[in-house]
């Protein structure tokens, strides 16, 4: 009885400092590279941790979390921390439902930058659609001419092109580390 209580202790210290650690990366990362982690032309290194829930549920809350912290000195503002975090945790969840039962790591790596590069970015160019629209300090847009879908479509083809970069990079890191680490436990 001992054991399974002193095992079930230390999952939840595990699951916890992990959650923390890939929290903390990704809004370390987001960061460093502030400048170009926002706006609607943007390379944000640290979407490639996105992958990451391909193989373990925790890791939704954990992007959740670092894309809130990360967000915090956005230019969009409050914005950004609803929008932007919400956008992660649809999308992250989405990854999960769809790969749970893939066990190839590049089949993981495909549909999650499947999910991430058309839903979370959809959700993105929505989110920065809305901003402008309502006018919101730190808007990136002035003065645009067409309907709500061109404005929304312009934001989608300008942030796919610096996510795809970004899933490309952490896709081949969460290959290697995959063979290093059993990322599901």
């Amino acid at each position: 009885m001992q054991k399974t209580v002193n095992t079930l202790q230390s999952n939840r210290t595990r699951n916890i400092t992990l959650t923390a650690l890939v929290a903390a990366l990704y809004a370390a990362i987001t960061l460093v590279i502030a400048p170009i982690g926002f706006g609607p032309v943007q390379l944000r290194l640290s979407e490639g941790l996105n992958h990451l829930t391909a193989w373990n549920k925790r890791y939704i809350i954990a992007l959740g979390l670092g894309v809130f912290i990360a967000n915090l000195i956005s230019p969009l503002g409050w914005i950004d921390w609803v929008f932007g975090t919400a956008g992660t945790l649809i999308m992250t969840s989405v990854t999960y439902l769809l790969t749970r039962k893939v066990h190839y790591a590049v089949w993981k790596i495909i549909i999650s930058s499947t999910v991430v590069s058309t839903l979370g970015m959809a959700i993105l160019a929505a989110e920065f659609t809305f901003a402008f629209n309502i006018g919101a300090s730190g808007s990136f847009a002035s003065g645009s001419s067409g309907g709500i879908f061109a404005q929304w479509f312009a934001y989608y083809i300008s942030v796919v092109p610096g996510e795809l970069v970004s899933l490309i990079v952490g896709g081949v890191l969460i290959f290697t580390l995959n063979k290093v680490v059993k990322l599901e436990k």
